[in-house]
């Protein structure tokens, strides 16, 4: 048999036939109550001093009351009263998510006693609050024209360009008035967002001051409690904007909670049983589903249109709309390869030598790409696109960016500062039908200018243009038989040692003989 519990009114109306002298079968077919039920509650007037003729105050009423729920079904039983008194062992098993099943027969091992499974189950949701909602309060709205909340929502698909696409919708909702802007996307990258906010801002035609969206990777790439770290373009866009981000706490949707419910009903009324063929299509719908069917609606914790509420209250406390487009300028963060350059968007650009290994932070803007390290500027590049490569020789180390880069007229250059035969026969080396094969041949030459004499580069090189013999290798063999054969300087005679004044040579006081000690 269920129990169900008599309303205060019932009891007051009992008690009150009673006092006038009705039977107990009277009293039952009046109020619709159990005879049982009735003597229940008439003998516990009686025993808490409430006479026949005598009205009951509440005070009388209440005691009742509690005399009859002290014996009813609400008593607990020893099952409960063994979950209770161990309260902190079941809490703290719970809260390592071990599994109520579990916890009973733990709970059996630990106490001797088998505690039924649906009564350690109704303790532990009402008292320990599991497997239950949390208890929750309402968060006040703030100032009118400050918070606006920003969350992502698969709305459908779309067949576009003989594609299947999924859309997103991205919803940004006023904290105040509650009036929304939808925009449709198919991708959720920092530009989708970028696009969304500034279709946003002409919609309500200013810019909210603090933007609260969830952990999306395009706001925020590492999300914390406390300190979360956002994405560089988006903290660039809202500086320029004028906005701060304050984004909710990891598995919290409660922190936006307006928006959280408001992109349900976006998917259920302005997308559910719609067919669009572009992507434009369904955002002008979508634009006039916010400004007419969801802004001229009745809200329903407010109580008054989100439209109308937003322009009077919320619209002339806004930062003014911006007048020029914003460029999305993405960031990344990339390794120096050992080729002197980083890849960004499918690209290659150089970086100077010191920085091989080293990590660095790039932007890349619509026309001009920054290097950064540690805060530093370290290198800028005209953007070019996928697949190509900037290089600015200079980042090269010195005698290898002229054969890196195939700058001919440097090595030149080089080989005619060193001697007039050594430039000549260096024009006569790129002389060939594909100079750039020949490279490695002047840097030959210059290798051998810094490592012998220039006299004996200059003079082999004169006597093979002599010879019309153009090969840097019989150049070199006459270079090294020449430093062969050349006499080595005589060594000095012993007088001659003395007579020289040596430049580190110390007086002969300053020497001292440690044997059995200290002599001069």
């Amino acid at each position: 048999m269920s129990y169900r519990e008599v309303h205060v009114v019932e009891v007051k109306e009992v008690v009150r036939l009673w006092s006038r002298g009705e039977s107990l079968r009277s009293i039952s077919r009046r109020t619709g109550l159990d005879r049982k039920t009735v003597s229940r509650y008439v003998k516990a007037a009686q025993q808490g001093g409430c006479k026949v003729g005598e009205e009951a105050g509440h005070a009388a009423i209440g005691e009742v009351i509690g005399r009859v729920r002290a014996q009813g079904p609400g008593v607990r039983g020893s099952s409960w009263a063994v979950c209770a008194e161990h309260r902190e062992l079941l809490a703290g098993w719970l809260e390592k998510q071990v599994p109520l099943s579990k916890v009973q027969e733990l709970l059996s091992r630990h106490t001797g006693v088998v505690v039924p499974y649906r009564t350690l189950h109704r303790y532990a949701s009402r008292e320990l609050g599991f497997g239950g909602r949390r208890v929750t309060v309402r968060v006040a709205d703030g100032k009118p024209g400050e918070e606006l909340q920003l969350d992502f929502g698969a709305m459908g698909w779309i067949h576009e360009g003989g594609r299947r696409r999924r859309v997103w919708g991205l919803v940004l909702t006023a904290v105040v008035s509650r009036h929304m802007f939808v925009w449709l996307t198919y991708r959720q990258s920092v530009a989708d967002v970028v696009a969304g906010c500034e279709a946003a801002w002409a919609f309500f035609g200013g810019v909210f001051r603090v933007l609260i969206p969830d952990n999306l990777k395009a706001i925020v790439t590492t999300a914390d409690r406390d300190t979360p770290r956002l994405n560089a373009a988006f903290v660039e866009y809202a500086q320029a904007r004028g906005f701060v981000v304050d984004p909710a706490r990891v598995r919290h949707p409660q922190d936006k909670g307006r928006v959280e419910r408001t992109v349900h009903y976006v998917q259920t009324s302005l997308f559910a049983g719609e067919t669009f063929s572009t992507v434009a299509e369904a955002q002008a719908a979508a634009e006039h589903w916010c400004r007419v069917t969801a802004g001229e609606r009745t809200h329903g914790t407010t109580r008054q249109r989100p439209a109308e509420h937003f322009a009077r209250d919320e619209q002339p406390l806004l930062l003014p709309a911006p007048e020029e487009p914003y460029e999305v300028a993405p960031w990344s963060e990339v390794r120096v390869q050992r080729d002197h350059h980083v890849v960004v968007a499918k690209a290659l650009y150089s970086v100077p030598t010191e920085y091989i290994g080293e990590r660095v932070q790039v932007r890349n803007g619509r026309d001009l790409v920054r290097i950064y390290h540690h805060g530093q500027l370290i290198k800028v590049h005209p953007r070019v696109g996928s697949g190509q490569r900037s290089t600015d020789p200079a980042d090269y180390p010195p005698r290898i960016r002229e054969l890196a880069c195939r700058d001919q007229q440097a090595l030149l250059a080089q080989a005619r500062d060193a001697g007039t035969a050594i430039g000549v026969f260096a024009e006569r080396l790129l002389a060939a039908p594909q100079p750039w094969t020949r490279l490695r041949h002047v840097y030959r030459l210059l290798g051998l200018v810094r490592r012998y004499a220039v006299a004996a580069v200059e003079q082999a090189c004169a006597r093979a243009l002599e010879a019309d013999v153009v090969d840097i290798t019989r150049v070199a063999r006459m270079v090294e038989q020449a430093v062969e054969q050349s006499p080595m300087p005589a060594r000095p005679q012993p007088g001659e040692v003395a007579s020289r004044q040596l430049r580190f040579l110390r007086q002969a006081s300053e020497y001292r003989l440690a044997r059995g000690g200290d002599h001069e």
